[in-house]
């Protein structure tokens, strides 16, 4: 099964004439403006039924004034024609239903991070994104609920921790944060400061980068 990726899925996405679609990495994505919910919900059935029936499931946001889709193909890690065939088909659905799309809102959020020492960082990475700190794949932290976006590893050389100007702020419910904090922590990672606990516990990597894990208890 032939995989598209980079210029090669741009070139497609235009041969097969999916001008609702734009080329993300590893998906496609689409953003549909119904302008109102009951119009969405319909969509989403219509759209849900097609992916029944060709046994692949996209990633489906509902909200009041539009619906976003996201295409790929799990066991490859890219786009394949499964999604280029479906991506046709839920156009040809928001077209029926009166539907456009804005092509110019598809976007995707991940995070980079340069370390010398990603095999004794990205444990930690993992388990506070995501509580599980095998979730790691190559250089990748890798959510499987799909709430966090994607984290990366840039190798670069050996170097003193710099002023940190941007940090992560993992927010969970109350009960949940000292589990995460706990997993966080046997993963290889420090707590910098927990004065302010619950509403926010600091932690450190081993490069000494910082995050907090978040709560909404004791907030005004």
């Amino acid at each position: 099964m032939t995989a598209y990726t980079g210029q090669k899925l741009l070139d497609t996405l235009d041969a097969h004439g999916l001008e609702d679609w734009q080329g993300l990495p590893g998906r496609i994505g689409a953003r549909f403006l119904t302008g109102d919910f009951a119009t969405g919900l319909d969509l989403v059935s219509r759209i849900g039924a097609a992916a029944e029936e060709a046994n692949h499931h996209p990633d489906i946001t509902l909200t009041f004034p539009h619906v976003d889709i996201r295409l790929t193909s799990h066991d490859t890690g890219a786009v394949t024609e499964r999604d280029l065939e479906l991506a046709a088909q839920i156009s040809e659905l928001a077209a029926s239903a009166g539907v456009s799309a804005d092509p110019k809102i598809p976007a995707l959020l991940e995070l980079g991070l340069d370390t010398a020492h990603r095999d004794a960082i990205a444990p930690f990475w993992a388990a506070l994104l995501t509580g599980d700190a095998s979730n790691v794949s190559g250089r990748d932290v890798i959510d499987p609920a799909g709430q966090m976006p994607l984290l990366w590893f840039q190798d670069c050389e050996e170097h003193a921790v710099p002023h940190q100007r941007l940090h992560v702020d993992v927010s969970v419910p109350g009960a949940v944060a000292p589990e995460r904090i706990r997993a966080a922590v046997e993963a290889g990672g420090t707590v910098v400061d927990e004065s302010q606990a619950p509403s926010f516990t600091v932690l450190a990597d081993a490069d000494g980068n910082r995050a907090c894990v978040c709560t909404l208890e004791n907030r005004s």
